[in-house]
């Protein structure tokens, strides 16, 4: 069985292409900055917890009145997103995807470099380190680095 890794090198070759699938497995996934968690954002937190709960068997780390984990069903050790206690605005505020990364620092130079927005700066939180940007079309995304 051929891997996507395969065919992407068979089709596109060495050169720089190949440096980027080589820094690609630094990253758990296999990929370099995988979105591999979301946040909701809610607007009664307890409610969200149940309807979640019943709906989709998801478990939660509580983080204080306004912010829970969600922790995988099928891998109650895993957690992949989070509900924020605070009502959805404008475009990219309701759900957060967040990439991550092993060089924050570099991101946030490369996301303005690019034609992106800082829309949180650059912050320590329990679990590493992120900030949001704006893509140019108003979607707003963020890149964590884990204190790990």
């Amino acid at each position: 069985m051929t891997t996507h890794r395969a065919r992407w090198q068979a089709r596109y070759g060495g050169g720089r292409r190949r440096e980027r699938i080589q820094t690609a497995n630094r990253y758990p996934s296999g990929m370099a900055h995988a979105i591999d968690y979301v946040e909701l954002a809610v607007d009664d937190l307890a409610r969200a917890k149940d309807f979640y709960a019943r709906a989709l068997g998801w478990g939660f780390n509580d983080y204080g009145p306004d912010y829970a984990g969600i922790k995988a069903a099928a891998d109650p050790e895993h957690e992949f997103g989070g509900l924020s206690s605070h009502a959805a605005g404008p475009r990219g505020d309701g759900v957060v995807a967040l990439a991550r990364t092993d060089d924050v620092d570099a991101d946030v130079a490369n996301v303005l470099a690019a034609g992106g927005r800082i829309t949180v700066e650059l912050h320590d939180y329990p679990g590493g380190r992120r900030f949001m940007f704006a893509d140019p079309w108003g979607n707003v995304l963020g890149v964590y680095q884990p204190a790990e």
